[in-house]
């Protein structure tokens, strides 16, 4: 089993990724190689965010490594929170940074009259790996629903409901569902044919 590193300390992002690759990867988080600070996530991209953190891990502790950032674009908020997703409450007054409670109060809040609730979640993947970036993409088109639905996921799962999901919300999934046709599944898969080509 090959090993490779995660450049997060988000348990649910490890998990998920783990499911997504399956036996074929020995997936580390950040904690396992000694890494414990918060690394500066301050780009106005998504592109941007995934390649900072790619290249403070493989700069700070040598390593290869891969890292991803999502964003959820909201098309009555004009493509907003994107990249500010995981602080949109807090910025918005509602909560602390990254509280996915928070943050989908204050994205039903705001669509509260909204007549389109069409939305888009969208991952980029960085790599670093021999010296070299690369970058893998993977969206999901959906819509924003009214309240919360389901107990699985995380983030903003309960009110995402993807197009190919029949109308569940991404917590209403099993894990194998959900990553089946989720942005980061596609992402990681492009990440994982890249990897098995090279």
């Amino acid at each position: 089993m090959k090993e490779i590193i995660m450049a997060t300390n988000n348990a649910h992002k490890l998990e998920e990724v783990r499911q997504i690759l399956g036996n074929a990867y020995h997936v580390k988080g950040l904690y396992e190689i000694g890494c414990h600070e918060d690394i500066p996530e301050t780009a106005d991209t998504l592109e941007g965010n995934a390649l900072q953190k790619v290249r403070y891990v493989h700069e700070h502790y040598g390593v290869d490594c891969f890292a991803d950032d999502t964003g959820l674009e909201v098309s009555a908020l004009n493509g907003a929170p994107g990249v500010f997703t995981a602080r949109f409450g807090a910025m918005n007054g509602y909560g602390e940074s990254h509280d996915a409670n928070a943050n989908i109060r204050c994205l039903l809040d705001k669509l509260q009259d909204a007549t389109d609730r069409s939305a888009r979640f969208r991952t980029v993947v960085a790599l670093v790996q021999d010296g070299r970036e690369h970058l893998f993409e993977g969206t999901v088109e959906g819509r924003i629903l009214s309240q919360e639905s389901g107990e699985g996921g995380f983030g903003y799962d309960p009110v995402f409901a993807p197009k190919e999901g029949n109308g569940l919300a991404f917590a209403q999934m099993t894990a194998e569902e959900k990553n089946a046709i989720s942005h980061r599944g596609r992402a990681i898969t492009r990440l994982a044919e890249y990897l098995k080509n090279n």
